[in-house]
């Protein structure tokens, strides 16, 4: 199972933490990583292009020319796609370019991403951020004590508005939470770097829950005994 060192801002080890070897230890999946990042890039294209066919250029309704006579070719519209000006033959029109594309090659794609970059040892998990306040120049410093250059991906929660704040306006700095996680802007950065509460796939450690000996049922009262009805002889000499 991969492991790597905990870091804190200033550059210091702190410890060491296991990764999900399904997510950062698998071999990369080059085909599927492909197919996936081709379908992402293709949903990403808003399909807006259009272009007038002949039904729809304004004009042409009167014949050019009368039809016999003149020695030219008929023609019944000005419009045609073969005049100057008129509608366009086959051409584009709005259309969506999203492919379908299965979860669990989702999954395997984004998994392929993370482990490269974990074989290469570009994956940087820290304890936490820690910033007082929301400032640009102390993210700046961390980077710096980190050694991380280049185009990064930091994870952070959704309600990390103080991290948030002091990264966004850092221009080689790619935020995203921990939904938005993908294959294609994984492999457009150089370093992936992970709090540990946004780790994926790190199972919380949680306290042993003692097991209480088993309870022995309470004698359930005995219940008052009814009367036994009066027989029918009984009933009717004390009538």
């Amino acid at each position: 199972m991969p492991s790597v060192d905990v870091r804190t801002t200033t550059g210091e080890t702190v410890g060491s933490i296991e990764l999900d070897e399904s997510l950062f230890g698998i071999t990369p999946h080059v085909p599927v990583l492909h197919q996936v990042v081709t379908a992402q890039l293709a949903a990403a294209r808003r399909g807006t292009q259009s272009t007038k066919t002949r039904a729809e250029v304004s004009g042409g309704g009167a014949k050019p020319f009368r039809q016999k006579g003149t020695g030219r070719a008929r023609q019944g519209s000005t419009r045609a796609p073969h005049w100057q000006g008129g509608g366009i033959a086959l051409g584009p029109k709005p259309r969506s370019y999203k492919q379908r594309t299965p979860k669990k090659m989702i999954r395997l794609a984004l998994a392929s991403a993370l482990s490269d970059r974990a074989s290469d040892g570009h994956v940087v998990v820290l304890d936490s951020w820690g910033f007082a306040a929301a400032k640009t120049k102390e993210a700046t410093t961390a980077l710096s004590a980190l050694g991380l250059e280049g185009k990064l991906m930091i994870v952070v929660a959704a309600d990390d508005e103080t991290t948030i704040k002091s990264f966004r306006n850092l221009p080689e700095v790619q935020l995203v939470t921990v939904n938005q996680l993908n294959a294609y802007d994984v492999l457009c950065n150089d370093w992936v770097v992970f709090t540990r509460s946004v780790l994926p796939g790190v199972a919380t450690a949680t306290a042993p829950v003692a097991v209480e000996a088993p309870v022995e049922a309470a004698a359930e009262p005995e219940s008052e005994s009814e009367p036994e009805p009066a027989s029918e002889s009984e009933s009717e000499d004390e009538q």
